[in-house]
């Protein structure tokens, strides 16, 4: 159209064009009106009206013409834009399930997963602790081994966002690398210090994996005893290596709100079954009655609050690593919500009887309730079996060189000989409750309380990395120095009852289980004839 109006009025170039008529700056629909005829008479240009008139048609129209297509250009992209909005709305109502499920990186996320790992299994094996060490005991070092757990978990965060910062300014790429702990000992202590954490981390997350294979065949047998417990976990064994599936923490949300929550409803049974059961008659309360049961008994709660194994890889998760620094604290707070009514209601509901008993289950009431405990936890126990094995999955990953692979389906067929190895383990060492405090006073001790604390105070050993900390030192402490003052603290209590007097009972005890039913026990605890109900299945004396 605009070129037909351009070939129409073409003669009227001429005047168009002539020097003392400027229509350089009209607007639309200006020409026309810009220089009236009198003004033109006035100053002598000789311009025919026709021929004015002509040029004012031609500039109105192709004003006009130039609106249309602005107009018609401005309406199309607003329509090509309502379309693209529709397309991402369309795909964000077809996604955003998905992502609600699969895809976690908030704070809410971190806390999620910190307090659904911290206690799974071991919250049948509180109240087998808390016969050893006595109720007043128990209770008071359930407090002190949670707090100091989350002030390791601390340090290892500072010490992450410190590791994190420093290769950002070096322009390192972590894109489709998950960064793990022995990895940010590397960066901030160089080699030594990498292999004595991938040591320790890998050996305490292998036994934490076998752990909680053997928790599943533990408590499966209470419902179901027609099979024995080996059996159990050759079963369960099949069932865990599914996790192989899960590509990494991210995809753990929907995973860790409901491991809490299946905790949560435990917790609670064991307490209010144990009070609705009433003392057992006959009931004695007489631990801590031996050094060996008592450090035995420490060792595990050691053990429990000792679960930050996989702190790196749930920060690493995270949106926002830098949020993570007082999560692991305000998790260990609601766990004291679970694990002190349920082990304190056991033990006095039960007594010296848990001695012989270390699965709470074993020595409360079969009914519905309890059978939906057991079902909830081994579903919970499936979870943290995968929490446990994932930093061994990516360990693995990078040893092969498949750790940037983005099929899930290469790389769980990559992951599943990590998961053999476990299976094996949960075979020739089915000793549901001696196991938990072996492995935290030889790995648990060193793997998350000793080597942070020593890390954190060798890092920042000098005046300069001290300045340029990418975390100061919290609130609560006056400085560097109560830090370093704390840390140390830590290390040589941990180092001398944990590991030391916590290493010799615990192994002790072991032992002795070995000495009692044998490696590769078909049925750990089990009832030793059919004389025993089988809804009240009695563990063996020894």
């Amino acid at each position: 159209m605009k070129q037909q109006i351009r070939n129409k009025f073409a003669f009227a170039s001429q005047s168009q064009s002539h020097p003392c008529i400027n229509t350089a700056g009209a607007g639309a629909g200006a020409g026309f009106y810009s220089i009236p005829f009198p003004v033109l008479n006035k100053i002598g240009v000789g311009v025919q009206k026709g021929s004015t008139s002509m040029l004012g048609q031609k500039q109105a129209e192709e004003a006009i013409v130039s609106n249309f297509s602005e107009t018609q250009q401005h309406v199309e992209t607003r329509h090509e834009g309502k379309e693209e909005e529709e397309e991402e709305e369309e795909e964000e109502s077809l996604f955003s399930v998905k992502n609600f499920l699969w895809h976690g990186g908030s704070a809410w996320d971190a806390w999620f997963s910190c307090a659904s790992n911290q206690v799974a299994q071991v919250l049948l094996t509180l109240p087998y602790s808390f016969s050893q060490l006595g109720m007043l005991s128990g209770i008071l070092l359930q407090v002190f081994y949670g707090l100091m757990g989350s002030w390791t978990a601390y340090l290892i965060s500072v010490l992450y966002v410190e590791y994190r910062s420093r290769k950002e300014k070096e322009n390192v790429s972590f894109k489709n690398h998950v960064i793990q702990w022995f990895e940010v000992l590397d960066g901030l202590l160089g080699p030594y210090w990498k292999a004595i954490g991938l040591a320790f981390n890998c050996t305490f997350l292998l036994f934490g994996s076998v752990i909680q294979l053997i928790a599943c065949a533990s408590n499966i047998y209470y419902i179901n005893d027609k099979l024995d417990k080996r059996t159990w976990t050759y079963i369960f064994g099949a069932c865990c290596a599914t996790t192989v599936f899960i590509p990494s923490f991210h995809n753990y949300r929907i995973w860790s709100f409901l491991g809490l929550g299946m905790t949560t409803y435990t917790a609670w049974y064991l307490a209010v079954a144990a009070l609705v059961h009433g003392q057992a008659e006959g009931v004695t309360h007489s631990g801590p009655t031996k050094l060996v049961l008592y450090f035995t008994g420490a060792t595990n709660i050691l053990y429990t609050f000792g679960g930050h194994a996989v702190t790196v890889e749930i920060m690493h998760a995270m949106w926002k690593p830098q949020k993570f620094k007082y999560i692991y604290l305000l998790a260990t707070l609601y766990v004291f919500t679970l694990t002190l009514p349920s082990a304190a209601a056991v033990y006095w509901a039960f007594g010296d009887e848990l001695l012989n008993h270390s699965n709470a289950f074993s020595l409360l009431p079969k009914t519905g309730f309890r059978d939906a405990a057991v079902i909830l936890m081994l579903i919970h126990q499936f979870i943290t079996f995968g929490f446990a094995c994932t930093p061994l999955y990516f360990v693995w990953e990078k040893v092969i060189g498949m750790h940037d692979t983005k099929s899930i389906c290469l790389r769980a067929l990559a992951r599943l000989p990590v998961v053999i190895p476990i299976w094996f383990l949960a075979i020739i060492f089915p000793f549901f409750g001696p196991i938990n405090s072996a492995v935290g006073a030889l790995l648990v001790s060193f793997t998350v309380y000793i080597i942070p604390a020593l890390a954190h105070m060798l890092t920042y050993r000098k005046a300069s990395a001290r300045q340029n900390a990418a975390e100061k030192p919290p609130f609560f402490m006056p400085g560097w120095t109560a830090m370093y003052a704390f840390n140390a603290f830590v290390v040589v209590w941990v180092l001398v009852v944990g590991f030391g007097f916590g290493g010799w009972a615990s192994m002790t005890n072991f032992i002795r289980q070995i000495d009692t039913f044998g490696l590769f026990a078909k049925c750990y605890q089990c009832k030793p004839s059919a004389s025993t109900s089988p809804h009240a299945p009695a563990a063996v004396h020894h």
